[in-house]
């Protein structure tokens, strides 16, 4: 028994020192993006968004007025303290709207960030390990085709492609589009960061230890450039509702009456001439909080995994 007991207490002790551990990494870690103050400003945009998108059915002022049939005695009603944001041509209050439209936006972040990224790093470590070999030489040729043509307008391209004839554009096509058009910029920063770091010198001593590609590049060179990715994923959220306001600007977003920004934004500027000001503006300005709280964040996560205490 005392045996069993002289063996036990060590595997505690190491379990206690890793759960103090990874505290302290942590803790670190919010210290240092903390110490930003705008990050803070950036996480708080980001998270009121995000609890706007999944209370939206709850807390809308008018959710019958989101999605259902027009109200002609309501449309462009100017703002006032009954509408905030006023209402649109088929007055529909366009305060309701935009909260929802937010879930559309996240939703396209979501699938497109989270299909992208994992390939996108997959291939990069593959291509930056092996960098001078044919595979990798292959993946860089094919992520550099991507790249040379404008997300924007590869996104357009590929969208229009995909709508079938005679029928209208969706947010499958649009969250594809978008997807096509992104995976090849992870794959080009893990591959810059993996190629230079395969030549350092814990990484030599891995190989020399006889410790498998697959270990070393998960476990020796994928912790030193997921600050990269994070940031890169953080800025990077801002970009895809760009891109996919802009798809929905032109079209190719979610189907009326479903709400959009992009598809909000592009009704709205046909009513400008007419003094209808607030369809154009509130969209707009949607559209901007929430990419300029995402850059906020990313610049905060990149103060957070920098060497150094600010």
């Amino acid at each position: 028994m005392k045996v069993a007991d002289s063996g036990a207490a060590p595997s505690k002790a190491s379990g206690s020192l890793q759960r103090r551990t990874r505290r302290q990494t942590l803790s670190r870690y919010w210290y240092k993006f903390k110490r930003n103050k705008i990050s803070i400003v950036g996480l708080g945009v980001v998270l009121a968004v995000i609890a706007i998108a999944l209370l939206s059915p709850w807390i809308v002022p008018y959710p019958g007025a989101a999605f259902g049939p027009p109200n002609f005695a309501k449309m462009n009603q100017a703002p006032s303290p009954t509408h905030p944001f006023g209402t649109d041509e088929f007055g529909r209050d366009e305060l309701s709207r935009v909260m929802y439209a937010f879930r559309y936006s996240l939703m396209l972040v979501g699938v497109v960030l989270g299909i992208t990224v994992i390939p996108g790093v997959l291939l990069g470590l593959v291509a930056g390990y092996y960098a001078g070999r044919w595979h990798s030489s292959l993946i860089m040729l094919l992520a550099n085709i991507f790249v040379a043509v404008p997300p924007l307008l590869l996104a357009l391209s590929i969208a229009t492609e995909l709508t079938p004839l005679n029928s209208s554009p969706d947010i499958l096509t649009a969250m594809v589009a978008v997807t096509l058009a992104w995976w090849p910029w992870y794959t080009r920063l893990v591959y810059s960061t993996a190629s230079s770091i395969r030549n350092e010198d814990f990484v030599k001593a891995a190989e020399l230890t006889g410790a498998s590609s697959t270990h070393i590049m998960f476990k020796e060179i994928l912790p030193n450039i997921l600050g990269s990715v994070l940031t890169k994923v953080s800025l990077d959220g801002g970009w895809v509702i760009l891109i996919g306001a802009a798809l929905s600007f032109v079209g190719f977003g979610a189907p009326s009456p479903t709400p959009d920004l992009g598809t909000m934004l592009s009704n709205g500027a046909t009513d400008l001439p007419g003094g209808v000001w607030w369809t154009t503006l509130f969209p707009a300005m949607a559209i901007v909080a929430v990419i300029l709280g995402f850059n906020l964040l990313g610049d905060g996560i990149n103060d957070m995994f920098s060497s150094g205490i600010k």
